[in-house]
């Protein structure tokens, strides 16, 4: 228990902080026990044998000193998967770092930045760190991103996530193109999940409008612990976004193992991307013939309608299972968000959603979406 000398402290602390900053809250990631961990739409199947190949070569030297300033190999190797040049490639510590440098880049403090509503959850908090006013704007019925409804917010940064997080819903090229089209200035659009289905908008990022893409080698790639992500985008834009991002900030392992993966084991990720994908519509079939609803993915998860997403949490953890629940989504409710994963994991949630106490906190009037 805090003492008042300490009480004082702390509100004198808060009191120190920006007047936007202080509602930011902590990230709070899933916290149950669990023996299957479908939470965080992470690669189920592991990482790829050739990164772990590689990490076990690093030497000392290697360790003693600092990466590469801008990770030029691994710049060199992600443009080559992409199909640009190097200097349309930005790295960072995950795709967050890229959104984070971006968003800092490209808007004063006190601008507006327009996103869908629900999407990422960090695009807010990345909006005021950097003094900006976040813009939500509900997705259409559709589950798409309203065009005339984000412009009309005259934001300075347009933020899409295509295939959206945590809908799982691809937007379509029309609507993208749209606001790219209208945009009065950057447009980001988020592709974490982009090997897993939806359009892939690179030709947009390489058009020379402000459009800067965004992926990651966390997801199908199965290297999130190393957090490795990237920007695609005019080498004018991705030199503005390098320099908000600063030097040194994929470490040696991350590159490394990146590089590796890149070069050496694209088929293993094709491989699980696609048994990803077929378990994705398994599942989504086998819920439905239970009588339980679920919105359509592009995505490695699958996001459920539920009448008490706390509730329908705790039973999924009675049976050893963390998935992500969800509050109050707009136009959704309450929701449970469930990572895609090997048959047999994806057997036992189903098993666990259906017991017999637990069916009554899915709603069965909802329509298929």
């Amino acid at each position: 228990m805090l003492t008042a000398n300490e009480t004082r402290g702390a509100d004198s602390i808060a009191g120190l902080t920006r007047e936007g900053y202080r509602g930011i809250a902590l990230y709070s990631a899933v916290s149950g026990r669990c023996d299957i961990d479908l939470s965080d739409n992470t690669n189920l199947w592991g990482a790829p044998p050739s990164a772990l190949r590689a990490l076990a070569t690093v030497g000392v030297t290697e360790l003693a000193r600092y990466p590469g300033a801008y990770e030029p190999a691994l710049t060199k190797a992600l443009a080559k998967y992409v199909g640009v040049s190097p200097d349309m490639i930005a790295c960072g510590c995950g795709s967050d770092d890229v959104l984070d440098s971006a968003i800092r880049a490209f808007a004063e403090p006190g601008e507006k930045l327009c996103l869908p509503d629900p999407s990422f959850s960090m695009i807010p908090v990345f909006a005021r760190t950097n003094g900006l006013r976040p813009v939500a704007i509900p997705l259409t019925r559709w589950l798409d991103a309203d065009v005339d409804a984000m412009i009309e917010t005259g934001a300075q940064i347009i933020y899409l996530c295509s295939p959206n997080n945590p809908t799982g819903g691809a937007f379509s090229r029309r609507v993208v193109e749209q606001i790219v089209a209208r945009a009065p200035g950057l447009v980001i659009i988020d592709q974490a999940y982009v090997e897993f289905g939806g359009d892939d908008f690179t030709d947009l990022a390489v058009s020379g409008r402000p459009v800067l893409l965004t992926r990651t080698m966390s997801k199908a790639f199965g290297l999130a612990g190393l957090r490795v992500g990237y920007g695609i985008g005019s080498p004018e834009l991705i030199t503005e976004v390098l320099k908000a991002r600063g030097p040194y900030k994929v470490s040696s392992l991350g590159e490394r193992a990146a590089i590796a993966a890149i070069n050496s084991d694209r088929a293993w990720v094709s491989e699980h991307v696609e048994e990803a994908i077929a378990n994705r519509s398994r599942f989504r079939s086998e819920l439905a013939t239970r009588g339980i609803g679920s919105l359509e993915s592009s995505a490695n998860f699958v996001l459920i309608p539920v009448n008490d997403c706390a509730a329908t949490s705790r039973k999924l953890e009675s049976a050893g299972i963390c998935a992500r629940p969800l509050r109050d989504l707009a136009g959704i409710g309450d929701a449970m968000r469930i990572a895609i994963g090997p048959w047999n994991t994806m057997q036992r949630c189903l098993e666990a959603l259906v017991t017999e106490d637990a069916t009554a906190l899915i709603p069965t009037s909802r329509e298929e979406t």
